[in-house]
């Protein structure tokens, strides 16, 4: 078995960033286990969503957001991060 990882090239932040959707991915199993049934509910987009659906639209959404930064504000993400907090909170709280 190939155990070569170089291609991949993982720096900090790109770990930091499959760190962080897995820990996202695990908060979510355990919130589904304590509370079954995803709390569906109609919101903004007239159609039924789960905390699941949420946090799918939420990191698509921010995908969008830091791709358009680096576009058009250069390769600081930090603000980009910022943004894709405030658009994820919005998601959860009206979708």
């Amino acid at each position: 078995m190939n155990t070569d990882f170089s291609w991949m090239a993982w720096t900090l932040p790109t770990a930091l960033f499959f760190s962080t959707i897995l820990v996202l991915l695990i908060g979510m199993a355990v919130w589904e286990y304590v509370s079954p049934g995803g709390n569906p509910r109609v919101g903004i987009l007239h159609f039924e969503t789960t905390r699941g659906d949420r946090l799918f639209i939420s990191l698509l959404g921010a995908a969008f957001i830091h791709i358009a930064w680096l576009g058009l504000g250069g390769p600081s993400l930090w603000w980009a991060l910022a943004l894709s907090v405030v658009y994820a909170i919005g998601v959860f709280r009206l979708v």
